[in-house]
């Protein structure tokens, strides 16, 4: 079975969120959180919509179960990614 994102993975090898750099230099602790939570709210948006299209494609393709587990999962994703926003806006003040 193969696996396919719409978006790019860039946590392996090299990829450090401790470090993350900015062009003119390196970030306060600030603005790294801003910058984490806003890739981490993206990252969780671009999973929530292929949980929901698989749930879709699960269903139609006789697997009723398998899709509600899928909505489930992108309920919970969904959710998270709303934690994720109230911490961002607790940071923006």
């Amino acid at each position: 079975m193969s696996h396919h994102h719409d978006h790019e993975h860039t946590h392996g090898r090299g990829h450090n969120h401790d470090n993350a750099q900015h062009a003119e230099g390196t970030l306060s602790f600030e603005d790294k959180m801003i910058k984490l939570l806003e890739h981490w709210i993206k990252h969780n948006e671009d999973h929530v919509d292929s949980y929901r299209d698989w749930a879709q494609r699960a269903q139609s393709n006789g697997m009723p179960e398998a899709g509600a587990q899928l909505l489930e999962a992108a309920d919970m994703t969904a959710r998270l990614t709303g934690k994720f926003e109230q911490i961002l806006a607790t940071i923006k003040k």
